[in-house]
Formats: C-alpha cells, structure tokens, sequence
C-alpha cells in the first residue's frame, strides 16, 4: 500500500485483535466516544493515526462479511470520498464471521463493482456534469499468497463485468434521440472491433427478406429504420453449441397508437435495457475470455405513432408464421423478440436467454429489487438464480403453467399480443413461450431493474452482472 493510499477498513461484527495495534486502538477508540458503531451504514473518518501508514483512514461497518453487505458498504463509503479526489484505494474487511462471509474473490468482486458504480459520471449530452471522480487503483489487503490470489482474481472479474455494466449504463442513459437503433448498432460494431468481436447488421430490406414482420410491424410508425444486431464471441471449439443472449432495443416506445401517459415518458428512453445489457455482457465477456461461444442478438426499432403506424386489431405474420392480433400496440417487446427467437434456431444453441424491460406488470410484481425470470427448463432455471445470487444481481422465478397461456388466445389471429390484466408478466413470458418450441429457452424481465426514476434517475446496467456469471458458469 503507497503512502498516500487511502485506507478504507470494512469492519464486520467486532474489532478483531488480528488488525494491527494502532488502527484497532483508533476505531476502539471512536466507537467508546460515541462517534462510530458497528452498525450497517455508519462510517468514521480518521487522520494520522499514529503508526498507520496512510494519512486517511475510512472506516465503515459491513454486516457479517457477506459480498452484498461489502458493497453496500464500500459504495457508500466511495460516496463519501468522492469530493477528497482519492486516486489509490487500499481497502482492508476485517472482524468478519468466518462462517458466513464471502470467499476472498467475491468479495474483491464486490469491491470492484461498488468502485465503478461510484466513478461512474454520464456526460455524454451533459459537458456540465462534474469530472469523475480521480480513483484509478482499487487494492484489497490480504493476510498470504492463497488470498492474494483470490483477491486478483476476485479484482479482474470484478472490473471486467463493471466495464459491462458502465457501458450498458451509458448506452442506456443517453436520449432517444441520440440512441437510435442504427447508433445501437454502431455501438456494437464499435465493440466488435475493439474486441475482436464478429457482428453483423441488417437493415430493413435484409429484415425483411428474412420474414421478420413481427419486427418490421413495431418499427413502421417510425422514422428511424429498424436493426437486427447479431454479435459473436468464439472462446471455444467450433463444434460446441453456443450460448444465445436476446435482448430488446426499442429505443424509444411511445406506446405507439396505444399511447402510453405523458408522465415520466421521457424514461422510455430506457425501454432498450435489454440490448445494452446483451452488448455490455458482449463486452465483460470479449474481457474475461471464458471457453464458450457465445452469440448476442438485437432487436431494434423505435415504436411510435403515425399514419403508417401498426393499430390495434391488426394480424401481422411473424418469422415463425404464426399470426399475431395486435390488442394492444404498446405490448411490443414481445412482438420483436417474437422474430428473434425462432432464428436463434439456426445456431442450434445450448441455451437462449431473453432480456427484455418488457412489463409493467413485472414492477408490480418484483419491485425494482429483482428481475423477473421465466423458463420451463428447471436446470437453466437453477443455473440462471445461482448466477444472479453470485453477482449480486438477483432474479426471481415466476410460473409458466400451461393454463396461464388460454388468455392469449384469438378469433382473428393464432394469438393475440395480450392477455387480461391478471398475471401480466406471466402471460407475456407464456407469449414468447409459444415461439421457443426448438430451444432451452428463459426469459428475464428487467422493467422494475434496468433503470431508477427521481432524483437518482439513470440506467443501472442490470442485469449485466447475471448474465455474465451466467456465462461463466457454462464455460468447459
């Protein structure tokens, strides 16, 4: 740790003898002042403790050791060190519960996503935005090599999945007018080459010849052409099955002829989470270079209203050939990622895994703590939570009974796009479940978890985190 290091010490239950003389003496001695406790969220701010290397010291309490309660802690305490432009942090948990907290890399992961949380400054369309803050080192001091290791480990994968994360945060934080489905696609390509990453794009004359009408349905209200984005990381054998992530890009959805409220429209800026959390997966992924193949599919269109625009009651033929009565034009998540599953059958992957904000209904159900998570599949299921439980990023599965799906049915149409109000979140995942009848198929619903409203308004780059430990978790 450089001298001029600030220290931050993450204290669990107690104030352990194993932490060096000085500095236990020092936090004994704030906490019988009255000035600091081993409480969640209290913090304590010490200068020159005699015999401590670093002038400044930080200290904050962080329940038992567990990662979340680590991050919870460390972010928090990043906040507060954001004016002090600390550029090196060396950061030391101690009087953790053995039995319960975190391996040494979690935790080192942990530590790295509340870093990049707290440096992170949108200034794309805001030049007025205050710089970010001057953090470039993250160090977490450990007691031997093993932990040293870990702790590495634990740091890369960490940073990697927050440059994820920051980048489907930007993508999702800049205006409609700005983050068309063309800039979505220059993005990916931007990757692409960046990482060495195989992407295509097709236009709407390409779209179309592929016999996407569902897609072409929602974008033709719109002046701004519709994209499909297909990205592909190779990090395995050829012959190895890959593994499919789809995510919804409407980069701005009015509701179309179905007009949503104008309060807080200006937030379905945010309706294209699912694509940017596909690309910042793409990314951390081309970063950690698991041994996986993996391929990231994007659907992107705007939905608006016009003359030109698809209307309620209209069928349209989607890329399966099944027909569609459009109920209500507003359900249109489910009317483009409806085109992309069915070609996600010619890779003949492992598994498919949709990402989309795709209800309302969701928000209601879940809050904005975790995503919703549909799958008939119980093992993907299984493989799905575990991966958000280890990221931090967590998810929640709802049935997909047979019975849930009779709401869907149509005098006009093979479906129709809505079922009654009862269960919305369930009947749109039983929607796309009608057109994954050939995959290992689950489906994310990230409207309560993609973005914050009010005063801390802003994309959250969910659910990155998931995604990638997901995918992690495939590798051979």
């Amino acid at each position: 740790m450089s001298a001029g290091a600030l220290l931050l010490v993450l204290v669990g239950e107690t104030v352990p003898a194993s932490l060096d003389e000085p500095l236990s003496t020092a936090i004994n001695e704030v906490i019988e002042q009255g000035d600091f406790s081993l409480k969640p969220g209290k913090q304590a701010y010490l200068r020159q403790v005699a015999g401590v290397k670093s002038p400044r010291v930080l200290v904050a309490a962080c329940r038992g050791g567990r990662a979340k309660g680590i991050k919870t802690a460390a972010a928090a305490a990043l906040g507060s060190l954001k004016s002090l432009g600390v550029k090196h942090l060396a950061v030391q948990i101690a009087g953790v519960d053995a039995e319960i907290a975190a391996p040494i890399a979690a935790q080192a992961e942990a530590l790295a996503s509340a870093a990049a949380e707290a440096v992170y400054v949108y200034r794309s369309t805001k030049p007025s935005a205050p710089a970010a803050p001057p953090l470039a080192k993250l160090t977490l001091l450990v007691a031997d090599k093993t932990a040293a290791k870990a702790a590495a480990e634990g740091l890369a994968r960490g940073a990697a999945i927050a440059e994820g994360v920051t980048l489907a945060r930007e993508l999702g934080n800049r205006p409609g007018n700005h983050c068309t489905p063309t800039m979505l696609a220059a993005e990916a390509r931007k990757l692409g080459k960046a990482e060495g990453l195989k992407v295509e794009v097709f236009d709407r004359k390409e779209i179309e010849a592929l016999g996407m009408g569902s897609l072409l349905a929602v974008a033709q209200g719109s002046d701004e052409p519709p994209r499909f984005i297909v990205m592909h990381y190779h990090g395995a054998a050829k012959s190895q099955a890959p593994l499919v992530l789809v995510g919804k890009g409407i980069t701005f959805d009015s509701g179309g002829i179905s007009l949503k409220p104008g309060g807080e429209m200006d937030e379905m800026k945010f309706d294209m989470g699912g694509a940017a959390s596909v690309i910042g997966t793409l990314c951390a992924v081309a970063r950690l270079k698991p041994a996986v193949n993996l391929i990231g599919v994007i659907v992107a269109a705007e939905n608006m209203p016009s003359g030109s625009a698809l209307k309620p009651g209209d069928v349209i033929t989607s890329l399966s050939g099944q027909t569609i009565e459009v109920l209500n034009t507003d359900a249109e998540g489910r009317l483009v990622l409806c085109d992309a599953l069915p070609w996600d059958e010619r890779s003949k992957p492992a598994a498919v895994v949709a990402t989309a904000t795709l209800t309302g209904a969701c928000v209601v159900a879940m809050g904005a703590v975790r995503s919703g998570l549909s799958s008939a599949d119980d093992a993907l299921a299984a493989d799905l939570l575990a991966a958000g439980d280890a990221a931090l990023d967590t998810c929640w599965r709802m049935p997909v009974d047979d019975e849930y799906d009779e709401g869907l049915k149509s005098n006009f149409a093979d479906m129709a796009n809505i079922a009654g109000r009862a269960g919305g979140a369930i009947t749109a995942a039983m929607f796309l479940k009608r057109f994954t009848k050939k995959l290992r198929w689950a489906h994310l619903d990230i409207a309560g978890t993609a973005w914050k409203g009010g005063t801390a308004k802003g994309a959250t780059g969910r659910p990155v985190g998931l995604l990638t430990h997901w995918v992690l978790s495939q590798a051979a």
